[in-house]
């Protein structure tokens, strides 16, 4: 008897205990955020408030080098009977500066097929600094017969990019996942088979 009644009481105060970190944790937002804005730590919350004087213009992108240009060429290549192409073929963006294409793709075959894309760049080195914030690439796609889809490719040319690259070509090659490789024409095998 005496046992259960300490059972009952332990039980009672661990309740306490979690209604105290629960009613804590609950209140530790609005605590941090008055205590950051009190002190001046939260620069964020200082920065939003109106203060006299201040412009209301929010100051654009400072990443974005405007004394700069470059051509992005867009180029899609097929392995097998279907459409692929970019919505344009080329964009004038600045380095810093998001921007965004549409591809569109078409399955003209007659049966439903799995496809994914390869970029590759030109020049090399610009590899490096095109960095792509959503991509169709090396994702594999199944489409129905005739069905179309457009995907985009968002991305960001990096400031650090060497100043003496004015153009850069993304290109895709869009191929079939799974299916076999053609075999070589006729009279190539027999070159190959006769050493020529």
């Amino acid at each position: 008897m005496n046992l259960r009644r300490e059972n009952a009481r332990m039980l009672g105060k661990l309740a306490i205990v979690v209604a105290g970190m629960f009613g804590f944790g609950y209140a530790l937002v609005p605590i941090y955020k008055h205590l950051c804005e009190a002190l001046g730590l939260n620069v964020l919350a200082v920065g939003e408030r109106e203060m006299p004087g201040r412009s209301a213009v929010t100051p654009g992108n400072t990443q974005v080098d405007t004394s700069r240009t470059i051509t992005v060429e867009f180029d899609a290549n097929v392995r097998g009977p279907w459409r692929f192409k970019p919505a344009q073929t080329s964009l004038q963006v600045h380095p810093g500066e998001l921007a965004t294409v549409m591809y569109e793709f078409e399955n003209v075959q007659d049966r439903s097929m799995a496809a994914q894309a390869i970029p590759s760049y030109a020049p090399r080195q610009a590899a490096a600094h095109f960095n792509k914030l959503e991509c169709f690439c090396f994702n594999e796609y199944t489409l129905a017969p005739g069905e179309k889809k457009s995907w985009p490719v968002v991305f960001v040319i990096d400031p650090k990019l060497s100043k003496d690259v004015s153009t850069i070509t993304l290109s895709y090659t869009f191929f079939e996942v799974g299916s076999k490789t053609p075999p070589a024409p006729t009279a190539a095998r027999k070159g190959m088979e006769s050493g020529a």
